[in-house]
């Protein structure tokens, strides 16, 4: 458990995360609205040298942001459930030459790629706590590194 307690250190894990990040690499984010999703991806991508302004995707699915290593940012949260995500070629995000993050995530566990990161957010006024999973084994160094950096 990685707790932020304050807006600062939330966008400074943000993008050392996205300092330390690697082309294919998809990340997760789930929790509930206004938990941080898009606060955490905006300082992803500017680790990722994204200069872009970063907005949710609600409405379009997918934002597609280009620096250092492009950003694909996907959301799900307006999916309707019986949708044919196949269809909707999340696939050739994850397996791509940028990073990949999915919020609200859960909605298409099914399709997600072997290895991922999840991040559950839970927040209150400006604290988080990020419960993470490393699914697969190509994130070792990068788990070492969080959690020698932002560990508690």
């Amino acid at each position: 458990m990685i707790k932020l307690n304050n807006l600062e250190e939330t966008e400074k894990f943000g993008k050392f995360l996205g300092e330390n990040l690697n082309p294919g690499d998809v990340l997760c984010l789930n929790g509930n609205l206004g938990a941080g999703k898009t606060t955490l991806t905006k300082s992803i991508a500017l680790g990722l040298g994204i200069e872009d302004y970063v907005t949710s995707p609600t409405f379009t699915i997918v934002n597609e942001y280009y620096g250092r290593i492009n950003l694909y940012h996907i959301d799900t949260y307006r999916l309707d459930d019986k949708v044919d995500v196949d269809y909707l070629g999340f696939d050739e995000y994850f397996y791509s030459d940028g990073v990949t993050i999915v919020e609200w995530a859960e909605k298409i566990k099914d399709v997600l790629p072997e290895e991922y990161i999840e991040i559950n957010i839970s927040s209150r006024e400006d604290k988080r706590e990020l419960e993470i999973n490393f699914i697969g084994s190509r994130f070792k160094k990068l788990k070492e590194k969080l959690y020698e950096s932002f560990g508690n």
